[in-house]
This record gives structure tokens, sequence and C-alpha cells, in this order.
């Protein structure tokens, strides 16, 4: 029987459920951000997110670092769902805690009644050291630690310690990217979590993801403290994994799972995605260990766990596999978009790092390649970073169209590496149609900040709209020359 505390409770939530989902209503109807809802919530109910999340089975997975975030929870929360479980999650990369919120609102029934079995949030380095103080996650996975936004983290070694904050608080299993020496470190603040697991590469993948050091030429000093730095770091790379990418090329990946190799073909591709679904893998597979004595998950998942049950070890390994090859790109993130016949891809990149992943992931032959740089604050507004990501793979076809707030910049550095801009344009829906016009039919690769990847999908959705009418216009017009030749 509830006791009074939790009827309170049960009422409160009810009514900020009520309040919430009428402001998200109201800020939909004027074009309202999608975290405003959340910040109304948090003013009158500080309970709501922690009250909100206590009703599920398999607690709260949260999902932070510097590159990927929005990727790996989605490749999370994806393959849970391909796997039977309920999710909650944050799918519009909402990554602040009142973003958080909102999603909740938008999820909850009219009683406050949140019916999933697991949650899997993305969060800022920053707001995920709030977030955790206020929800300790069961589960989290740490992906990296590179140089992005100094105006808002500073120096990296401040984003370790914020990531620390996640690690520290974490009651279940924290994942630590192995290969990355500052992440790996945090097993050693990780005091409350019940397991420590690791996911990393295989050597030969390592040059496709420099740490921050190797990206700015770190030199190990012959000091006593800089050798034991230096063999930390070796220490964290020989670490038992849980997962690791064994091989990639473009969607096809070879995961080593408890020394079993798994192949897939995945729907995402890029080197960095892949590595993403290691990350993914590893936290599944903490998650669905300890759904197998859980109490109170959904029916379906239920259902889901009896099947898993009999499965011998290296068969369900093989299933998580198959469930997370079947995720699709997140919003933006390497996602193709077929606009009249012509592909464009969209290929998120915000620090050195990932970009240089990025373009090696995709070779520029065979496509028209645009650049839009934006330094908006979500972009962060140091872009000095630029210079430490190599171009010289597109000199062969150079290109096309440069554009966004930073577009000088942008060509300036691509001539350095003696790479040609043919076109530099300051409206990013023009220098769009313009790309789609040179050359019609040619694949388009658009690397974008976060801010320009915004502005060109909602352009493409515009032109896709435009194409559909057209569309419609053309088929009642020969449907009505039919008519006329019947006749």
């Amino acid at each position: 029987m509830a006791t009074q505390t939790q009827r309170r409770g049960s009422l409160r939530s009810a009514v900020t459920t009520g309040i919430g989902k009428a402001v998200r209503r109201a800020a939909g109807m004027v074009g309202g951000g999608s975290a405003f809802p959340g910040m109304v919530v948090e003013k009158i109910d500080r309970g709501f997110l922690g009250r909100t999340l206590a009703q599920l089975p398999l607690g709260t997975v949260v999902v932070s670092g510097t590159n990927g975030k929005t990727s790996t929870t989605r490749m999370i929360a994806q393959t849970l769902e391909n796997l039977g479980f309920a999710v909650a999650t944050n799918p519009t990369g909402s990554n602040f805690v009142r973003g958080v919120v909102s999603s909740l609102v938008r999820q909850v029934d009219s009683r406050g009644g949140l019916h999933a079995d697991v949650a899997v949030f993305e969060l800022d380095e920053a707001y995920a050291a709030l977030f955790v103080k206020q929800v300790p996650p069961r589960y989290c996975v740490l992906l990296n630690v590179l140089r992005d936004q100094l105006d808002r983290f500073g120096e990296i070694d401040n984003t370790a310690r914020l990531l620390g904050a996640v690690a520290a608080a974490t009651t279940g299993t924290v994942v630590l990217n192995r290969d990355d020496a500052r992440v790996a470190a945090l097993a050693g603040v990780a005091r409350s979590a019940k397991k420590t697991d690791y996911y990393g590469l295989e050597p030969n993948l390592r040059p496709m993801f420099p740490s921050d050091d190797d990206l700015h030429g770190h030199v190990v000093e012959d000091t006593d403290e800089a050798r034991a730095a230096e063999a930390a770091k070796q220490a964290y790379r020989n670490l038992p994994a849980t997962v690791t990418l064994a091989s990639a090329d473009r969607d096809q990946a070879e995961f080593l799972i408890d020394g079993a190799k798994h192949g897939a073909t995945m729907r995402v591709s890029g080197v960095y995605n892949l590595f993403n679904a290691a990350a993914a893998l590893a936290v599944v597979r903490a998650v669905v260990a300890d759904a197998m004595d859980a109490r109170g998950l959904s029916p379906k998942a239920e259902r889901a766990v009896k099947q898993l049950r009999v499965m011998a070890a290296e068969q369900r390994d093989e299933t998580l596999v198959k469930a997370v090859s079947r995720v699709t790109p997140a919003f933006g993130r390497g996602e193709t978009i077929d606009v009249d016949g012509t592909l464009v891809d969209l290929v998120l990149v915000k620090n050195p790092s990932g970009f240089r992943s990025a373009l090696q992931s995709f070779s520029p032959e065979g496509a028209d390649t645009m650049i839009a740089i934006n330094d908006q604050y979500a972009d962060g507004r140091d872009m000095s970073w630029l210079w430490d990501v190599d171009f010289t793979s597109l000199r062969g076809r150079g290109v096309a169209m440069v554009s966004g707030t930073r577009r000088w910049d942008m060509a300036l550095r691509l001539r350095y590496d003696g790479v040609e801009p043919r076109e530099v344009t300051e409206d990013l829906g023009q220098a769009v149609d313009r790309l789609l016009a040179a050359g019609p039919g040619a694949r388009k690769r658009i690397y974008c900040t976060y801010t320009a990847m915004l502005e060109i999908r909602k352009h493409l959705e515009i032109l896709l709209k435009v194409d559909k009418r057209l569309a419609g216009i053309a088929g009642i017009q020969r449907t009505v020359e039919r008519g006329a030749e019947e006749r």
C-alpha cells in the first residue's frame, strides 16, 4: 500500500505533468524551444526528475564525453528497443538537464507515470555533473576528452573532472574508453559502482582516433613524472575490453566480444560511428545482464529476457550485435537525405578529432564537398581547432562550396593545405541550392558544425516538401491529360 508521502509525490507529479504538457503545447504553438517546458518544471517541482526516473526497474544510463554523445545515445536506446525493452530517452539532442526534463514531460502519462524499463540520456559534460547530483545513474558510458568549446569548458583536464563526477555517482556499471587515457583513469573515482567495463580499439585502428596529446604533438619529457604518465597511458590500452572494435570500413564492422568475433553490416557508416557502436554494445551488455534478475519489467521486455536467458553467451552477444546493426543514423550525424534523386550526406563536425575521423571515413571521390562552419554558442566560439585538422585528402577533388559565419577562416585554412574552395557563399540556404544545382544527381557531402547542420537540414526539409508538392501537381496534371486523351 502506498504511503502518505508516496501519494503526495504521485499527486504532485500529476499536477506538474499537467502544467508541463500545457507549457509544451503552448511553446509548440509559438515556436518555442524544446527545453522550455523543462525550465518551467524545474522551477515549480525540483523533485520531478528524481521521482519520475525512480520508477524504472533498470534505472538510468548517462552518456557523456566530447565526441559521439548523440550517436551513442541513439545506438544504446535503439538497440535496447530492438531487443524488446521500453526506453525513455532525449531524442532531440537537448542535452542539458532541463532538456531531459522536457523529454520526460512528453513521455509520461497524465499521472506522471513513465512506462519504460530503462532511460538513456545524452548529457553535455558540464550538465552531466549536475544531473547526477539529482539522479545517480545505474550505468554510464564516458566516451572521450578532447579540446572542444574551450570558451565553455576551459582546458581538457577540467572536462575530465566533470566526467569524473559522473563516474563517481554511478551505482552499477561504469563503461570507459580504454584508448583515451584521461577517460580510462576515471576508474579510480568510480568507487560507488559495482563494476567497471572498458571498450576499445584494436591497435591498427588507433591512428584513426588520435588522442588530444596526439593531435597537439605531445612529446614525452625525460622526467620521472612524464615517463610514468606515458607508461600509464600504455597500460590503459592493455586493459581487457568487454567490446573491441576489431575492424572498420565504412558500414562494415567486426567486434571482438569476450574473445569471439562478430561481423556486422551497419546501417550507420563511418569509423567513428562504428567505434560508438562498440561503446553502445558494452553498455547494452551490462543492462541485459542486470535485466536477467530484474523485476517489474514491461511484458515485452519480460518475453525478451526469457529468450535471452536460454541462449549461450556467444549467441546472446550475436543477438546484441544484430540489434545494434539495425540502428539508423542520428539526426544530422552521417545522415543521408535524398533530395529529388540527389543523395546529400550530412556529417557533423565540432572538433579536430571528429573532423579528422569524418574525412577518413568518407572518400572525397565521386562526391561534391561543402564545408559549413558556424561559431554560435552551441558550436563554440573558438574555431582555432580547424588548424589541427588535416584537409590534404580533399586536394584532388577540391571543395565545391564553403559557407557559414566562419566561411573565410575555413577557406583560408583549406588554401594552406593546398585545397581550392571553388565558391564561398554567406547564406547557408543559398549555398545548399548552388551546391545541388552544380552537377545535379552527383552525390553531395556537407561537413558542418552543429548550428549549421540544423539550418541546412531545415532548408533540405523545405526542399523535400516542395519536391513532393511539385510531384503531386505533376501527378494531377498527368491524370488530367490521360482523362483528356480518353475523352
